[in-house]
């Protein structure tokens, strides 16, 4: 695939074969040919799967369990964000909402973002 032009992708098939040469440039060099053109693909691709597949929004509890599980953390992990084990298991179960403190605890060491914490 040497003629590959680089462009804004606008079809699904586009799709595809920036896939394609994407995989046939991963692990290139920095300020190399390849390196620039795999650059160069991961933000055409990304721009069209921002525009053409929307991620679904998880509420404040479904990120914090997928973080846990991204992370292999327990729940007796997280009592350092929330301060007790019970209160972990409370906001949890959704029988206690997320306080401002375990917001901001829970935005600057785990990086969930704040936005996705307060919906």
């Amino acid at each position: 695939m040497e003629n590959f032009e680089i462009k804004t992708i606008k079809t699904e098939e586009e799709h595809k074969m920036a896939l394609v040469r994407l995989n046939e440039v991963w692990g290139a060099k920095p300020n190399t040919k390849d390196g620039d053109l795999l650059e160069l693909l991961l933000l055409v691709i990304e721009d069209f799967e921002t525009k053409h597949y929307r991620m679904p929004t998880l509420s404040p509890i479904e990120a914090i369990k997928y973080k846990m599980e991204e992370n292999d953390l327990s729940q007796k992990d997280l009592v350092k964000y929330f301060g007790t084990k019970s209160r972990v298991s409370e906001v949890l179960n959704n029988k206690k909402p997320l306080t401002l403190k375990m917001i901001k605890s829970l935005y600057k060491n785990l990086g969930i973002p704040a936005e996705t914490l307060l919906a």
